[in-house]
């Protein structure tokens, strides 16, 4: 058991270093290339070293069949939205705030769990839900002098997370890792290819706002180093997801959840070490807020024994 669980932890924090390497990855890009011709082509790596490295594992071709490909798409289209959410919302904000307030999605999927399934909600997980609310706030700041509409992305992101993990909550049980990666990258790649057909010439890309010309830009032909970052960025996400499966497989997603906010204070890290980035004393308590509240829910539903809400924070990107 122990030595099952020091696994599984070695594994969600690989994930989460993973996972925040895709980001800055993504970050990278906010001025060089369009959102969703970086997102086509982290797919299509994604998609290859998943099939090249993890397949073989997992029963090779064969495992890929599903009885549940309406639903393999929805999530897709779902993760597609958030991420176009969150990443374009790095070409304005910090990377740090942006990363709080998406994972705020642990605790809209619990109050989406109550109003939409009809899952009983306690008190205390309510009050969480009040706390990581209270602390998005003092990061989005709104009324104030320093408020941006962008940072508002994180927030719709989670949200479309969200409501993909309800409609899609039991896919897990039923579905592989691989198989779940592999419909995700396909996904990624129609829905890219058909923004790159009506988009991808620029003839969008009229407004002054960063946001919007991070996913307007017209199409470019990337350079060397633009080559090898996008590598890393799809290398990093095939292995965010599939060490973030490995962890939950071989322990309790109680246990296991709260070592994926790692990718938290690897934000802040990343932000201050490459673009020097700080969140400042409202914003660092707001993440400070988030954190914790979304911790609590995570440790209150295993001892409640429902399925966590925080182990569906798992592959959102």
């Amino acid at each position: 058991m122990i030595k099952g669980l020091k696994f599984s932890i070695f594994c969600a924090l690989l994930a989460g270093f993973s996972f925040s390497v895709n980001d800055i990855a993504i970050k990278y890009f906010t001025e060089k290339m369009p959102l969703h011709e970086v997102v086509l082509f982290r797919a299509i790596i994604a998609l290859i070293f998943t099939l090249a490295v993890f397949l073989p594992f997992e029963g090779g071709w064969a495992a890929l069949k599903t009885r549940r490909p309406l639903l393999h798409i929805f999530g897709g289209f779902c993760l597609v939205l958030a991420n176009l959410c969150f990443f374009s919302a790095l070409a304005t904000i910090d990377l740090a705030n942006a990363s709080a307030i998406f994972f705020v999605a642990p605790l809209l999927i619990t109050a989406l769990s109550f109003l939409i399934l009809k899952e009983k909600v306690g008190i205390r997980r309510w009050s969480a839900l009040v706390v990581g609310m209270i602390g998005v706030l003092l990061i989005i700041k709104p009324g104030s002098i320093n408020f941006e509409w962008a940072i508002l992305l994180p927030l719709a992101a989670a949200l479309a997370y969200s409501i993909k993990n309800i409609i899609t909550r039991n896919m897990g049980l039923t579905e592989t890792a691989v198989v779940m990666s592999f419909y995700l990258h396909l996904t990624f790649i129609a829905s890219c290819l058909l923004m790159g057909l009506l988009f991808g010439d620029g003839k969008f890309n009229v407004s002054e706002d960063l946001a919007l010309q991070f996913i307007f830009r017209a199409w470019v032909h990337p350079t060397q180093e633009m080559i090898l970052v996008i590598f890393l960025a799809g290398v990093s996400s095939a292995l965010g997801g599939y060490f973030i499966a490995q962890a939950y497989r071989h322990s309790s997603a109680s246990l296991i959840a709260p070592f994926e906010y790692s990718t938290l204070p690897l934000a802040v890290f990343w932000g201050y070490f490459i673009w020097s980035e700080f969140p400042d004393t409202f914003s660092a308590v707001g993440i400070i807020l988030i954190l914790s509240s979304g911790i609590f829910v995570a440790f209150r539903e295993g001892k409640l024994k429902t399925e966590p809400s925080a182990k569906r924070v798992s592959g959102r990107r």
